[in-house]
């Protein structure tokens, strides 16, 4: 019986020294597309139709903690480079009455609104009812999700460096 082959995008790709890097990608690219088209339909079902990943990842980013957050505190938890993005994101959310802005010197400060927080309680319940409970009844273990999350922090700091090191060839 042949071994089973890995699963990859990009067979060229999995042919240098590290093959299990290559079926990590291809997860990761399933697994992206996934999260995004997850986080729009689940905001849809919440109350808030037409917002992109990135403005439901700000809008939680925000609300997280209850207080209001530096627009450069954003960029940085959620890994955004592009100041553009956020900004762009930012003013959507904003005309969509899910955010307030303000200045702090000459920080943006990003606060959620009670339409916000509210929109927010709502992707929790409509996240716990058709996604949580799914995970915890036939998923990973608590303790293999926290490993998995563990690992893709991880990785996330291999390509950090090895992006950098590319930007310089």
């Amino acid at each position: 019986m042949a071994e089973p082959r890995p699963v990859v995008s990009s067979a060229h790709l999995a042919a240098g020294a590290s093959p299990g890097l290559s079926e990590v990608e291809y997860g990761l690219i399933l697994a992206g597309h996934a999260f995004q088209r997850w986080m729009v339909l689940c905001a849809a079902a919440a109350g808030a139709a037409g917002l992109s990943p990135v403005e439901v990842l700000i809008l939680h980013s925000v609300h997280h903690r209850g207080r209001a957050k530096r627009q450069a505190e954003i960029l940085l938890a959620l890994g955004i480079e592009d100041a553009h993005i956020a900004t762009y994101a930012i003013r959507k959310l904003d005309a969509a009455g899910l955010v307030t802005t303000s200045r702090q010197g000459k920080e943006k400060l990003v606060a959620a609104t009670p339409a916000g927080a509210a929109f927010c309680a709502r992707y929790a319940e409509v996240r716990e009812r058709l996604l949580a409970g799914a995970v915890r009844d036939s998923g990973p273990p608590a303790a293999a999700l926290s490993e998995v999350a563990g690992l893709l922090r991880t990785l996330s700091g291999f390509y950090d460096q090895a992006s950098r090191a590319a930007a310089t060839l």
